[in-house]
């Protein structure tokens, strides 16, 4: 169908709740009733719902009543195979994982699901080594930059961003910094606060790793005081820290602490950053 109704619009990944609360409310639809195949992929995304809230196994259960409804040939087919992947790798089965976003890139490929496809490549880099990462990371960054779909082009920005990381990670921090403000150029260009803002600060943490620490630090006060998150004060006090402007940085890591703090899983996944933050406040 091609005026079904835009998924994309039901969700709100900060709140998983409320997305599913949409979802569930979706498959009363007269439309959802008509059309197995959208019925199938409203399914999916109460799954991801699930799976953020970390509901796995009521997850697959939703995923195994998607796929007795799929139809011979669906197209929504990818849409199964992706989010059973993400419910695999959240439950910490990264090959199983690997292996359903392998089928659901070819599926979408052959299917000329564009944007799904490109999904399934950024996962499949998320599950992969560095090199992999870099080729798969590539290959939907192509995909993305020749399709007429204008949800295939919105990648863009977030595959140049996971590209920046991959070589920030193993202290490429020249290339890094190329792909950073290349995600900072098409974060511009599609106008959004807060992923524009994100990828300011992507570009301030990057010139801090290649010692430049003055340029780092002006740019984090140009996005200074636009969110709540403690990021930007646990960066700029690293900024602070490094240039020697000791006292001056202990109020930033004194924020940034009393913020990254209420975090959830920060504390369990990152102890000793939080740690660090405590010290270093004073």
């Amino acid at each position: 169908m091609s005026d079904k109704t835009d998924l994309s619009l039901l969700w709100d990944f900060g709140d998983p709740v409320t997305s599913e609360s949409r979802f569930r409310g979706a498959l009363d639809t007269p439309e959802a009733q008509a059309d197995p195949a959208f019925r199938v992929e409203v399914l999916t995304q109460i799954a991801r719902a699930l799976g953020l809230q970390s509901k796995l196994e009521e997850a697959r259960s939703v995923l195994d009543e998607a796929s007795e409804l799929l139809p011979p040939e669906s197209s929504a087919s990818a849409w199964v195979e992706i989010e059973r992947g993400r419910v695999e790798n959240s439950s910490g089965n990264p090959q199983e994982a690997r292996q359903c976003f392998l089928e659901a890139w070819a599926g979408a490929r052959r299917r000329g699901q564009e944007a799904l496809a490109i999904d399934a490549a950024h996962m499949i880099a998320i599950v992969s080594d560095e090199a992999e990462s870099l080729a798969w990371n590539q290959k939907a960054l192509e995909l993305a930059s020749e399709s007429a779909d204008p949800k295939a082009r919105r990648w863009t920005a977030s595959l140049l961003n996971n590209i920046g990381w991959t070589h920030h990670s193993v202290g490429r921090f020249s290339e890094a910094l190329v792909a950073f403000e290349r995600a900072l150029e098409a974060r511009l260009a599609q106008g959004q606060a807060e992923p524009t803002r994100i990828a300011k600060w992507c570009v301030a943490r990057c010139l801090r790793s290649l010692g430049r620490v003055e340029e780092a630090l002006a740019r984090l006060r140009d996005i200074e005081g636009q969110a709540d998150d403690g990021f930007v004060d646990e960066e700029i006090g690293e900024c602070l820290w490094t240039l020697g402007r000791r006292e001056e940085s202990r109020a930033h890591f004194t924020q940034a602490f009393d913020k990254l703090s209420k975090v959830p899983g920060l504390a369990q996944n990152e102890p000793e950053r939080l740690q660090s933050l405590r010290d270093r406040a004073g």
